[in-house]
């Protein structure tokens, strides 16, 4: 978040009354984006406690690798593209009435160590993987990416980003069927690669891959994490020559392929994605007065401007609760550190210190909320919204426990995000990156943007982004009209 200086705008509340009423979910229906149902993803429930990772006792796969030296890390990569060629096979036939050829060369490098040629390019220094159209290759670096991705995330993160790059051949050879010419923008071929892995990642799920299983809790959460680390930086155009998008954008792109399968994949065209990527155009130096830099919530300025946000954003509701920073304790009980919402004295209980280490951003090669590290201020923030909810959604007559109230104050936060990505007086507003930092949040485990009174966390990170994204676009109204 930025302190911003802008013309003066009256201030829209964003919030309807919401009053719940019980629905049960249904195990075991597929669902589209969007068609939130917080015990299952796409249809399947949601397991923490299933196996996520390479399989074992598997054998090996026996693929051609070129420059490969047989290491843990080409293994990995080795059994990964395996299964994704089976899925390939199966779902370029079905999906497309097209035959699947595999990718006419694999090779492994070190960016460290010996530099080879590839794609035309010397891979001294090449901290990526990638597929080259040129000669029909993928290829990836088993020195530095691979390790710290397999480190970071764990070694899906590692299936995520190779099963990504497989979905630009696929592109290649689809061609029209996949809506994909040569003068097809970047963002569009990203967007569909990040769709084509989630589709890759359903059959994982559906316990069809020979070398991998992942479980639809923590295991896809961290996948999903991924996108944040590999996502764009925080200010690029979608508009120009090899953008990816965001993690907001990338997250997105990768359920729907997850839940819906190639063919919606292939849909994507320059009229849906510019319809919703969110920072295609903007950019740090088109935006007036910003001062550079995430903003410090020991700031008593700072907590006032929040305050006028939240009072701002929120402003149909008459009994706005006071936020304090001395602690997250309710004297009542019930606290939710680092953030309680006290419903006996309708107050928000902040731990100045606690919040300020998740506003701090990571370091490089740090993974956002892991070891101590931070992930944003916008990330903080959001979590000091989601009890201001809670208050409001009390004062509505909402109930405060159950999955139903964890989906509307994730709802209710997106809400509240959009609207400080409104012009208006001195305020806080959403600065290029933020929502970025609030999936980084939503996906951790112990989250409250997706919680209730209790903390209670939505189990499934695929219900709490997309909660949050309604909110995000359709504001009260959705919100109301979904989780009422």
């Amino acid at each position: 978040m930025r302190v911003l200086q802008w013309r003066i705008a009256a201030a829209v509340g964003v919030v309807a009354v919401v009053v719940a009423c019980a629905r049960t979910p249904v195990v075991g229906v597929a669902r589209g984006v969007g068609d939130i149902d917080a015990g299952t993803v796409a249809g399947l429930p949601v397991d923490n406690n299933g196996p996520s990772g390479p399989k074992q006792g598997v054998e090996d796969a026996n693929l051609t690798v070129e420059n490969a030296d047989r290491g843990e890390m080409d293994r990995l990569a080795t059994n990964a593209l395996s299964d994704i060629y089976d899925y390939w096979t199966t779902h370029m036939q079905a999906d497309f009435g097209e035959r699947f050829e595999p990718v006419r060369r694999l090779a492994s490098y070190d960016s460290g160590g010996k530099a080879i040629t590839l794609c035309g390019t010397s891979t001294k220094g090449l901290v990526n993987a990638f597929y080259c159209g040129k000669d029909d290759s993928v290829a990836w670096d088993r020195g530095e990416l691979l390790p710290m991705l397999d480190k970071q995330f764990g070694p899906m993160s590692v299936v995520a980003v190779l099963a990504h790059e497989m979905g630009h051949a696929v592109q290649y050879r689809l061609g029209e069927k996949s809506n994909i010419s040569q003068s097809t923008p970047t963002i569009i071929k990203e967007q569909q690669a990040d769709c084509y892995a989630g589709g890759f990642f359903r059959y994982v799920a559906d316990k069809k891959a020979k070398h991998f299983d992942i479980n639809t809790g923590q295991g896809l959460n961290h996948v999903l994490a991924t996108m944040f680390f590999i996502r764009d930086p925080a200010g690029a155009s979608a508009t120009k020559q090899g953008a990816h998008g965001l993690a907001f954008d990338r997250v997105f792109a990768f359920q729907a392929g997850f839940v819906e399968g190639p063919k919606r994949c292939a849909r994507m065209d320059a009229d849906e994605i510019n319809g919703r990527i969110v920072e295609k155009e903007r950019d740090e130096s088109e935006i007036e007065g910003s001062d550079d830099g995430d903003v410090d919530l020991t700031d008593n300025e700072v907590r006032e401007l929040l305050k006028a946000s939240l009072e701002q954003a929120f402003g149909d509701i008459k009994n706005h609760p006071e936020i304090t920073y001395d602690g997250a304790g309710c004297a009542s009980g019930g606290s939710t550190p680092p953030v309680s919402f006290c419903a006996d004295n309708n107050t928000i209980a902040v731990d100045t210190e606690a919040v300020q280490k998740i506003a701090t951003p990571p370091k490089r090669g740090q993974e956002p909320g892991v070891d101590g590290a931070g992930i944003g201020d916008f990330a903080a923030f959001a979590e000091i919204a989601s009890r201001y909810s809670l208050s409001i959604q009390k004062t509505a007559g909402a109930p405060l426990t159950g999955e139903k109230t964890g989906l509307r104050t994730a709802c209710l936060t997106g809400a509240w995000a959009r609207f400080t990505d409104t012009d208006g007086g001195r305020k806080l507003r959403l600065a290029i990156g933020d929502l970025d930092e609030a999936v980084a949040e939503l996906l951790q485990d112990n989250s409250l943007i997706a919680a209730d009174a209790q903390g209670r966390q939505i189990p499934s990170g695929f219900a709490r982004v997309e909660a949050f994204r309604i909110g995000y676009f359709e504001g009260d109204k959705g919100c109301a009209d979904r989780f009422s």
